[in-house]
């Protein structure tokens, strides 16, 4: 087995985690707590010389081999989306989203199934993406039952609830940076969907992340349907409305939208994909222009998101029936991740 000293940390993670006393310090304990799991695990290090491990923005995933067998060890930033994710995978345990092969609270550490990294949803053609979306919607939206995991997710409408009274407030304090209407249509879907989903008997575990960059393929990817080849991975779970899932899709591949009309382009999507997956269409455009509103918010407040910012209102503000003026067009919009700008947007 390579010593873990052989195992280097992506310059970005590196980055994004020395500007906070906590990140600094859960870096300096990431070489101690690979050698810690491949130890315990009995995993043998699947990195070739000079490569890096996989990166995401919450943590670092290595390349290992379990008995033989091509794993993933994956240590993450001990954050409330990390610490929940080992109990929506294990009551998956497989089915639709990457497997669980054994995990650590303590380190916030999880052994899984190896993927492709290489081919993601992102890249293939939207036909593809959309069944195989949906197909991997209905496998994920397991209803709840009294496995003791359930316990440790947040319910979407108290995320309503909460989002109801801070959505006003950080409008005024982040100096109105949006016009009034669109932070209403907001609010008035927080209180609606919230009210409906405290009294729903249909709750069901949502993957809140799933867009196309967090659907890869499988290794062993044979025959069968075009779902069985994918599997989720990075999941933020929570239970309530399915619906609240459909929002990644309509913020992620934005420049694949019809160039004549990508605002019907984007409602259209809303409804192709809600329907692939068997949900509301018009529900899943309410909890998804909320989901942009709060976006918007948090980019305001961020310096160096003014792209950012101006693709959640352009999807809110569609999404609502009434595009805002002023935004860049559609197309030249940055994806998530992308931004490069360094002020917010007029």
């Amino acid at each position: 087995m390579s010593p873990p000293a052989d195992v280097p940390i992506p310059p970005d993670l590196t980055r994004r985690y020395s500007r906070s006393s906590a990140g600094r310090a859960w870096l300096a304990s990431l070489t101690d707590i690979i050698r810690g799991r491949l130890d315990q695990w009995q995993l043998e290090l699947d990195l070739e010389p000079g490569a890096l491990p996989w990166s995401g923005h919450g943590g670092v995933v290595v390349p290992v081999r379990t008995a033989g067998v091509a794993a993933a060890l994956k240590v993450a930033f001990p954050h409330d989306e990390a610490l929940v994710e080992r109990h929506a995978l294990a009551l998956w345990d497989g089915h639709g989203a990457v497997k669980l092969l054994a995990s650590d609270a303590g380190t916030c550490s999880m052994l899984l199934e190896r993927l492709d990294a290489g081919r993601s949803l992102r890249t293939e053609p939207m036909d593809t993406a959309l069944e195989v979306w949906g197909r991997l919607m209905r496998e994920l939206g397991l209803a709840p039952d009294g496995r003791p995991q359930w316990q440790e997710f947040v319910h979407v409408a108290a995320r309503a609830e909460q989002w109801s009274d801070d959505l006003p407030a950080d409008w005024e304090q982040l100096g109105r940076p949006f016009p009034r209407w669109l932070l209403e249509a907001a609010l008035e879907v927080c209180q609606t969907r919230g009210a409906v989903g405290r009294r729903s008997s249909e709750d069901v575990l949502v993957n809140t992340d799933f867009h196309y960059l967090n659907i890869l393929a499988r290794l062993d990817a044979a025959g069968g349907n075009a779902a069985d080849g994918f599997a989720a991975i990075d999941p933020q779970p929570m239970v309530g409305e399915a619906e609240f899932a459909v929002a990644p899709v309509l913020w992620n591949r934005i420049r694949d939208l019809s160039a004549t009309d990508p605002a019907g382009a984007l409602l259209a999507r809303c409804h192709d994909f809600s329907i692939a997956a068997g949900l509301d269409p018009e529900v899943a455009r309410q909890w998804s222009l909320a989901r942009e509103v709060e976006n918007a918010l948090q980019y305001a407040s961020r310096p160096g998101h003014g792209g950012d910012m101006a693709r959640s209102l352009w999807v809110a503000s569609t999404l609502a029936g009434r595009t805002l003026d002023g935004l860049p067009a559609a197309h030249d919009l940055p994806e998530p991740g992308q931004d490069t700008t360094n002020s917010s947007p007029a």
